[in-house]
């Protein structure tokens, strides 16, 4: 699906059954926390909501509506992508499996598919519909981020958060962009925390700025083609552009306007772009927020985030979402990420056949990894890897199993993981960087992380018995005797029939 902006994105989901509209006022506060959560544990994610009258504090009716649980389901996430998510998979597959031509048509396809990727590149227009409309500071300017319906999720937070920003900044040597995803605490009518952790690219870009000591210029986006918003949440490799990347799932470049106030490029399709800059190396409490671990995170200083222009869309559309205990709408893009990752990491891991983050592990806590095991210590040789790999490094769990077990089946893991592990052997223990997010190390930023080798043992990996057999039927048995006996449909439940 392409879409402008996230009003036609609301009308897609409607037309698709997948959209619930709110007429009635519902408060930013709270409320809107508890009719999303209420949708997002539901079977399946829920329904997208698309809230008319957010009520603003204030006791006055936005004049935006906000729409959350946007990506809340895999059908919703489809919609996003335009395709089913294994489709883009294959397609990824085939890129990395090119090899050099051997005949005149396999140089056509291979120049198709390096046209198509640059046809994926941004390109810059004149104009685009997030300047529409036009609020520039100034001493007679009204800008003011109250009029926006930036939700207070939890009761102990420490004010609104804007939750779904595609943060868009530079680094000042290269000019090489990076859009993240940082919560932004509204603290006034004009400033807000930015809050970049210290392993994130913004964060690095922040600290080039301050060594230079120049104010560095930020934009941050709300909204437009949905393909943005889930870019930017994905945990791309450093150095990937991420309009690359949208570029790349939409087949077609992403037009860029050039912003009013700093030196910076956006799309063009978003809803609400804000404009201003931060000032190294000035920073602010921010916090407490009830964020994707469940738990409130701590008051810490952050950024701050200074704005000089607000441009939006005449018929722009709030984007929100909410995290605390999973499932959470943010299980659905990072599960559709982690599947299209999937190929470039095992062109590096040829051995592993699947790997999975359950959502109770809220990402980084816990993973799932299954392997063709070929060789003693294998599964030690694939926990390294990975836990060098990117965001993996935040990776507090990692579960090695064999290449049969399911590990989308979280009972199948534990079930193999308690049968076939002695934790003195089986257990490797080792330090590395954690998630700030995460509350459980008593240093911030610094903790331990466990790899836990459940494969079949070797026995030079000091198994030196023979490695029992599982219990299980035939398939061929049980295919027959199922096509002999079947569960009727009628009568008592449970019977069956010849």
């Amino acid at each position: 699906m392409e879409c402008g902006g996230f009003a036609e994105f609301a009308r897609q989901l409607e037309r698709e059954g997948e959209l619930v509209r709110i007429s009635e006022p519902v408060r930013t506060e709270l409320e809107i926390t508890a009719l999303a959560d209420r949708e997002m544990k539901s079977p399946g994610g829920g329904n997208a909501l698309l809230v008319e009258k957010p009520l603003l504090p204030t006791g006055l009716i936005s004049p935006f509506p906000v729409l959350i649980n946007a990506f809340g389901s895999e059908r919703r996430i489809e919609l996003v992508l335009g395709v089913p998510v294994e489709k883009l998979v294959e397609e990824i597959r085939t890129l990395l499996r090119a090899e050099p031509p051997r005949s005149f048509r396999e140089g056509w396809e291979l120049f198709r598919k390096g046209l198509g990727l640059m046809q994926s590149r941004p390109h810059q227009v004149k104009y685009g519909p997030c300047r529409d409309r036009i609020v520039r500071m100034g001493p007679s300017a009204e800008i003011d981020l109250a009029i926006l319906p930036v939700l207070r999720c939890w009761p102990k937070d420490g004010g609104s958060f804007i939750t779904l920003p595609q943060v868009f900044t530079k680094d000042p040597e290269t000019g090489r962009r990076n859009v993240g995803m940082y919560r932004m605490q509204v603290y006034d009518r004009a400033t807000t925390g930015m809050h970049w952790q210290i392993h994130k690219v913004g964060a690095r870009h922040g600290k080039e700025y301050w060594k230079k000591g120049v104010r560095m210029p930020v934009a941050v986006c709300l909204g437009g083609d949905p393909i943005l918003t889930f870019a930017a949440t994905a945990p791309l490799p450093d150095g990937i552009d991420e309009l690359l990347f949208a570029g790349f799932l939409r087949k077609k470049g992403i037009p860029l306007v050039r912003c009013e106030t700093v030196d910076l490029e956006v799309p063009a399709s978003s809803d609400f772009v804000l404009e201003g800059y931060v000032e190294p190396p000035e920073l602010r409490p921010e916090g407490p927020f009830g964020d994707h671990t469940g738990f409130y995170t701590p008051v810490e200083p952050y950024p701050v985030f200074h704005l000089t222009c607000i441009t939006h869309r005449k018929d722009a559309v709030y984007p929100a979402t909410i995290v605390g205990k999973p499932p959470m709408e943010d299980f659905y893009l990072g599960t559709a990420s982690v599947r299209l990752l999937f190929p470039i990491l095992q062109s590096n891991f040829p051995e592993i056949v699947d790997l999975a983050l359950p959502p109770e592990g809220v990402f980084h806590n816990l993973v799932f990894v299954s392997i063709r095991k070929q060789y003693p210590y294998q599964a030690y040789k694939v926990m390294h890897g990975l836990w060098g790999m990117g965001q993996m490094m935040f990776t507090k769990i990692l579960v090695v199993v064999d290449a049969e077990v399911n590990v989308r089946d979280t009972s199948d893991v534990l079930f193999h993981l308690c049968a076939n592990v002695d934790p003195e052997r089986d257990f490797l223990f080792t330090r590395g960087p954690s998630d700030s997010l995460d509350h459980a190390p008593a240093v911030p930023n610094i903790g331990s992380h466990v790899g836990i080798d459940a494969t079949r043992k070797l026995p030079v990996e000091g198994y030196p018995r023979p490695w029992p057999e599982e219990v299980s039927l035939p398939s061929d048995f049980l295919r027959e005797l199922f096509a002999r006996f079947s569960r009727s449909k009628e009568g008592k439940k449970g019977a069956f029939r010849r």
